[in-house]
């Protein structure tokens, strides 16, 4: 019996849907086993890969883009001025992109990629119940205490904002259609479930960047899903709750008049912070691609091009040296020039047109799509290991079973006529 599993494509298809679970899963709680998990995800799709069914599946946008910014990347290192070992260090954060199109071949074969799903919003109420626990007892935390990241148990704040995010607004979906379906229970208990989320991050600790893009990722579900009056509706109550929020906690109220404070200590007194270094390096970085505006400066030049830029009178003492522009745009633009923009952009528009249509699925992969885009105006969330990740399987196992749906679709409607 073992035998006849070992050979098996339907064994090894369960297998790899087995570790892709695993890898989803480990995501929010460690690099090392999300590493190891999706490592075997890839060599146990290798026995029965159909190569020429995968090959003509790169052939897509949706993969071929992904695959194009890791051969820009590859490349960039010719005309690069940095030393090797920084330019193929900088090759690495490309390299998750080509995991995405075998996510999306997979997962338009496999009947499992709800579960994926499942299972990262499950690892993330876990990871919820922990916050809570490390915010009232640090010394439970695997990581040395940071009074600015209370309630932080792995990782850091940005990382858990960006999945506890997601998780609470991709919610909003399913308890939609529990609702006009009058599964009442069911949908009180996601809809509870995505509540404490936003508690969590309301009482505990929450990124400013998540208070940032948490309206804009509500804005496109109330458009596309919703009614002008249940948008007028809902509206009102979120502006109450948010005005409650407010006032029960001084740690959202904190972190909010953090972006006035950060922005006047900076342009008025020249002191260091999280927002003036970031105006810092947005400004070098629009000089640095104005000298090389086609190709770039290449793969890994960034660190040099700050170091240098750091020795100016001009640079604001204190703001740290960082080879990271924290704007995805602009740290593709310092190394790849417009090349590098124009393939960064088919990413993100070739899978917005991917998920046009309505279902889970879609409405998941655009979620995805959409916290990546509005984060990377203030981080490099594709290149990221963390949110990086949560793009790649996001889109790939979305995509999938968009793909799959599509598929049957057809199928049927080729049997009915």
């Amino acid at each position: 019996m073992l035998w006849r599993r070992f050979r098996s494509p339907v064994a090894w298809g369960e297998t790899v849907d087995l570790f892709a679970i695993l890898t989803v899963a480990s995501l929010p709680w460690s690099t090392s086993l999300t590493a190891i998990f999706n490592t075997a995800f890839l060599l146990c799709m290798v026995p029965f890969l159909d190569i020429k069914a995968f090959l003509q599946s790169l052939t897509r946008p949706i993969s071929a883009a992904p695959i194009a910014m890791f051969v820009l990347a590859l490349v960039g290192t010719l005309w690069s001025d940095a030393a090797w070992g920084a330019r193929f260090y900088a090759v690495g954060p490309t390299i998750k992109l080509l995991v995405l199109p075998v996510l999306l071949y997979h997962f338009q074969r496999s009947p499992r990629g709800s579960w994926i799903f499942v299972a990262f919003l499950v690892s993330c109420a876990l990871l919820s119940v922990m916050s809570w626990l490390v915010a009232f007892y640090p010394d439970l935390a695997l990581r040395p205490y940071d009074p600015l990241e209370r309630g932080i148990f792995v990782k850091n704040y940005i990382d858990q904002s960006q999945e506890f995010t997601l998780c609470a607004v991709a919610l909003a979906y399913p308890t939609a259609l529990l609702l006009r379906e009058k599964r009442y229970w069911l949908a009180g208990l996601l809809a509870a479930l995505a509540l404490s989320f936003f508690v969590n991050m309301t009482f505990v600790v929450v990124s400013r960047t998540a208070l940032v893009t948490v309206p804009i990722m509500f804005g496109v579900f109330a458009l596309l899903h919703l009614r002008w009056r249940s948008i007028a509706i809902i509206s009102i109550a979120l502006i109450a709750g948010a005005a409650i929020a407010w006032k029960a906690s001084p740690q959202l109220r904190k972190t909010a008049d953090t972006f006035v404070s950060d922005y006047q200590l900076y342009s008025q007194r020249n002191i260091p912070t999280s927002m003036g270094e970031r105006l810092e390096y947005w400004r070098h970085a629009i000089q640095f691609f104005t000298q090389a505006p086609l190709a770039g400066h290449g793969t890994g030049s960034s660190q040099g091009l700050f170091e240098r830029a750091a020795e100016d009178p001009l640079w604001t003492p204190g703001v740290r040296v960082f080879p990271n522009p924290h704007n995805q745009t602009l740290h593709v633009a310092i190394q790849w020039g417009i090349i590098g923009v124009v393939i960064l952009y088919a990413i993100w528009i070739s899978h917005l047109l991917l998920f046009r249509g309505d279902g889970i699925a879609n409405w998941i992969g655009l979620l995805v799509v959409v916290q990546n885009i509005f984060t990377s105006l203030f981080n490099s969330h594709l290149f990221d290991f963390h949110e990086g990740w949560m793009y790649v399987i996001g889109v790939g196992v979305a995509g999938g079973m968009v793909i799959r749906a599509q598929q049957t679709k057809a199928k049927v409607g080729g049997a009915g006529s």
